[in-house]
Formats: C-alpha cells, structure tokens, sequence
C-alpha cells in the first residue's frame, strides 16, 4: 500500500508538471507572435566619449560639513534684518550702501516710519487696543489701556502681554522717532489702518543702539501719551503725558534738573540717564508710543552728548539733534518739517547711530534735472531744408497749408507753394505735425468727505478731510483729421492754508489719437488725494485745492495747447514733472520746505 500511494502521488506530479510546463510554453510562444515588434529603424550612431572626470565609487556627499561651519561667531548680539530685495552680498556694511540693484523707494515716508527698510532701522507694530487679535471689536477703557501698558513694560516689554489685541499685518520701519504735535489719526493712517479711531493704541518698535565710535549721551524726549524708550534691558526715558506715566519696575524718575523746562511741541520735554556705548557695540533698544484718550499725539525725542556746546533756541534752550539712526533724506527732512516749530529741534545735525555710513542709502533720489518745454509757436519761424520728391531741395520755412498747397517762405522772403505730394515722406509728416487740431480743455475734481470717528475721551479734534478724484477732458474743436497720436498730462496743484507756497497734489499723463470712433475726444482720471484741514490748537492749517495744468503734446513732444488755472503754471511744466508728487513748490517751480506751525507753548 504504501508503495502505490507513493508511485500515485509522483504520477501526478509528473502530469501536473507536464501539464504546467505546456501552458507556460504555449502562452509565451503566442505572446511572441501576437506582440512582434517592428524592426528597428536604422538611424546613425553617436560615439559617446567617457567623461574624464574620476568619480570615486564610494564618495558620498557631507551635507552637515558643507552646511555648518565651526567657526566662533563674532562678539556682537544677533540683528534681525527685514528681507531686501537686490541685497548686494558683501557683508551688512558695504552691500547696504553699494549692493543695491536698485535703490529702496524711500519717497513717501511718514512721521511713523517707512514701509522700506534699509537694514539700520526701527520696526514698528502698530496695535488696537479696542480689537481683539482677530479685529473683532471689544469693549476697552482708559484704565485698562494704562494697566495692560503697565504689565508689558513691568513683565520685561513681553510681546505676549499684547497678542490679545489687534496688531495690524503692516510694518514700518522708522530711522527717528520725530511726530511732532499732530492729531491722533495720523498714526493708524500710517500702519495702513485709516478706519481705526486715534485712541487707545500703542506702536513698538524695536531695533539696535549702535555707534561707530565711543560716546556717552541721552535721551530727551516728550510725549503725548506714551513715550517710553528702553535700552540693554532698562528703561532709560519715560517721557509719558503727566498722569499716564507707567510705573516701571523699579519705578523710574529723571535725574536732571532741566526736564520740564523746555517745550517740545505742546508740553515739556523730559531728561533721561546717560548711556555709554562702546565702538561698534550694538546693544537691543525698544521704544514705545502710544494715544489713550484720542485728540492731539506728540513723540519726539532727541539726543544731548555729553561735553557738545549746542545752539540755543527762543526758549533759552539747547536745540538738541533729533535723535536717528540713519542720514534722513529730504523727503523725511520735509515731512517732519511740516509739523515741527523752529527752534525745538535739529533734524539734520548730531550724531547718526550707526555704524556705517547711511548716508548713500537714504538720501533722497538723484534730482533729474528738467527738459525745457518746447511750445508749437516757438517752432513757427523755424528755418529748415525741404526735400523734393525730385531730389530738389528749398531752405524756407513753414507758413500754412491752403488747397493742398504747402506754403513756404524761403531765406529771402519770397513766398512759395509747392503741392504737398511733391515734398518727401519726412516732409509731409512734419506739415501734419505743424497743423494740430485746437482742443476745449475741461478739467474738474469731485471730492467726497471723509468722516473720522471722534474719540471716547475728548472730542472736536479731528481733522476736515476731502478726498478728491481729478479728471481732465478733451473735445476737438478744430476741423480736420489728425492721425498721430498725443500725449496728455495733467497736474492737480493744492495750496498751503497757513503758507505761499504751492503743492503738487497729483500728476497723470494718457495718450490718444483723435479719430471718429472716440469722437476725437478723451478723458482720464487720476488717483485719491487726501487733503486735509485741520486746527490743532489756535492755528488753522493744512492745504486745499488750487488749480491746474493741462498739456497736450504731439510725438516730437512738443506742446501744442494748454489749459491752466494760472498763467505761470505753463511756464514750469517742465520743473513740475520732476517734482514728487506730494513736495511743495514755489511760482518758480522750485522745490521748498512746507510752512511750520506756530510755537505752542508759552516761551
């Protein structure tokens, strides 16, 4: 039994293998036929040479050594620099000042800051108090605006003592700390947040204390309401509004006998302790500002050094430099100017905290110089050789075109007509351009008010705002076809209330060609333009709207008419299309600082 159950089982093993081994040969024999490939395409073959370069067959990439050098950093506190853009990368020294691609746009600071950094600046946040950190309103009051003010600086200046309010997503980045009195809105405006009501709001900024040389100064400052700076971990100026000034830890007072002596702005500056710097030593500073009840804001603050002999100003008192950390450009030089009475502060002198040069950085762009304006009726006794179609050529110039005719008056005074097909290609094109058409030039502005919520605490002080939109509009009125095209530009000017001088409010420029399917026709606007009114204390000041300049110019880029509110505007059109929207000017065209205010206090 046993042998037959063994002879069985290796039968059918036999005939399961048999069995297997025929499918199996019989499935690939067809795929085989079914799926022959085509024969192969002769093409010409390449010789591929071996590369030369001998690879190890064991060498493997070290990332960690080619990523982390062991080397001993350099005996300086770590500076978090903004990103920036066309950084050269030489090092923070030489590629800010000669490694940029192109320049920041520093052209429209603010008394805040600036949304370009440089690399040697203060960062400012700006946040709500009156929001959460989602921007939903809540309820707030003026002392728990004090008291939350209190915890943050007592707890060290931790931010997470302020991450339960709104804190707004953009930037500044200022090089001084200068806001001379102005209206409590302005700050919000500047952080991108014009909705947001001028109360119950801090900004903090933070950055680096250096100097390229040893020296010992400090701070003077005034603010309105909050004004603390601190440097190296320790407060070393409260400069706060009277009964808002934060219990420090331990609580900090002036040493010096002339804080509350002088005015800055509208109350009197404070005096604060002496700081040493080493050479190059950078050492961690943080300043913060801040607006309780709304109405007028002040923060200035400026810097004595020890052993200076400074100018004395109408109140007896040293006119300090403004405290900063860059060379300010003129354009910044003009915005703090605006609002700051002479003789309270220098903005241009003292020292630049800094250790390397800014002044390549931040200065204002290279001024271009204007092309004069070239009018068509400068051009009507221009002297010019005329080409033939024969070849012939005439020295004569240009009187008018009468039935096809050109007529010219040569050297001598003779008058001729010569048929116009006679003249060639060039010459035609010169005897349209010299007939332009005649436009009505219409300009006009619409203005629609702006509506600024009052404070909580004190009301009436809130600034008259109308935002304009300008448009300029052209209807030919001459007859005749004209198929080149024009360039139209236009200047919106505005006029200071408190001053003499002129402020270019807006500047656009559009091209058309009057043809039937415009109905030789064109208009175009400009952008919003905020002008502001307003009377911080006794003295009304701000700007309003003052006229215009309208310019039609052919493709040579001569002018061929104009529209104007005044009759020097034509005259300087050329200074106005290099001027910065914004800067102020005289009748000549020249670019002027603002007017400033009246002094405040009692000198």
């Amino acid at each position: 039994m046993p042998s037959a159950v063994l002879l069985s089982i290796a039968i059918h093993a036999a005939l399961f293998f048999l069995a297997g081994m025929l499918v199996v040969f019989t499935v690939v024999k067809k795929k085989e036929i079914e799926f022959e490939p085509p024969k192969a395409v002769e093409r010409p073959k390449m010789k591929l040479k071996k590369p030369k370069v001998k690879v190890k067959k064991t060498s493997k990439p070290k990332q960690a050594k080619h990523i982390l050098a062991k080397v001993k950093p350099a005996n300086m506190p770590e500076i978090q620099l903004p990103e920036l853009g066309g950084m050269g990368g030489e090092g923070l020294g030489e590629g800010i000042v000669g490694g940029f691609d192109m320049m920041p746009d520093l052209s429209e600071p603010t008394l805040f800051g600036s949304s370009q950094s440089i690399g040697n600046d203060l960062i400012g946040s700006f946040y709500d108090f009156k929001r959460d950190r989602s921007g939903r309103n809540i309820p707030f009051s003026f002392d728990a605006y004090i008291n939350t003010i209190k915890k943050f600086v007592q707890s060290g200046w931790k931010t997470s003592k302020l991450a339960r309010f709104y804190q707004s997503p953009k930037k500044l980045y200022a090089t001084c700390i200068m806001v001379p009195p102005v209206l409590s809105p302005r700050a919000p405006e500047a952080f991108g947040e014009p909705d947001t009501p001028g109360y119950l709001w801090v900004a903090h900024y933070k950055g680096q204390l250096v100097h390229k040389e040893d020296i010992t100064f400090r701070f003077w400052g005034m603010g309105d309401s909050i004004l603390i700076v601190r440097v190296d971990g320790k407060v070393v100026l409260n400069a706060s509004w009277g009964d808002q000034k934060i219990t420090t830890t331990p609580r900090w007072q002036t040493s010096s006998p002339d804080s509350f002596k002088y005015y800055y702005g509208h109350n009197t500056a404070t005096v604060g302790d002496w700081i040493a710097l080493e050479a190059g030593v950078p050492l961690d500073m943080e300043i913060l500002i801040g607006e309780s009840r709304g109405g007028m804001f002040v923060s200035m603050l400026s810097v004595e050094v020890e052993g200076v002999e400074y100018e004395e100003g109408p109140q007896g008192n040293p006119i300090l430099p403004m405290f900063k950390t860059a060379t300010p450009s003129l354009d910044l030089i003009e915005t703090i100017h605006a609002d700051l009475v002479p003789g309270e502060v220098s903005i241009t002198n003292g020292p630049v905290f800094c250790d390397f040069d800014t002044s390549g950085v931040v200065s204002a762009k290279e001024e271009v110089l204007p092309e004069p304006p070239v009018f068509a009726d400068t051009l009507e006794n221009e002297i010019r050789i005329w080409t033939l179609a024969d070849g012939k050529s005439v020295e004569a110039e240009f009187t008018t075109v009468i039935g096809g005719k050109v007529v010219l008056k040569d050297t001598g005074g003779k008058i001729r007509k010569v048929p116009l097909d006679r003249f060639s290609d060039g010459d035609r094109v010169f005897v349209e351009l010299a007939q332009p058409p005649k436009f009505n030039i219409d300009f006009s502005k619409k203005s629609k008010q702006h509506i600024y919520e009052e404070g909580i605490f004190y009301r009436g002080f809130l600034p008259d705002r109308l935002d304009y939109v300008f448009s300029a509009r052209l209807k030919q009125t001459s007859a005749g076809a004209y198929n080149h095209e024009l360039k139209v530009e236009f200047f919106a000017i505005g006029e200071e209330i408190d001053g003499d001088n002129y402020i270019l409010f807006d500047r656009q420029e559009s091209r058309f060609t009057p043809n039937k399917e415009n109905n030789r026709s064109h208009e175009f606007s400009g952008k919003t333009v905020k002008v502001l009114e307003e009377v911080p204390f006794v003295q009304k000041r701000g700007s309003k709207y003052g006229g215009y300049l309208v310019v039609v110019m052919d493709e040579r880029g001569v002018i061929v008419d104009v529209g104007s509110s005044h009759k020097w505007l034509p005259g300087i059109v050329g200074k106005l299309r290099v001027l910065p929207v914004g800067k102020h000017f005289d009748k000549t065209g020249s670019r002027v600082l603002p007017p400033c205010p009246e002094p405040v206090g009692v000198y």
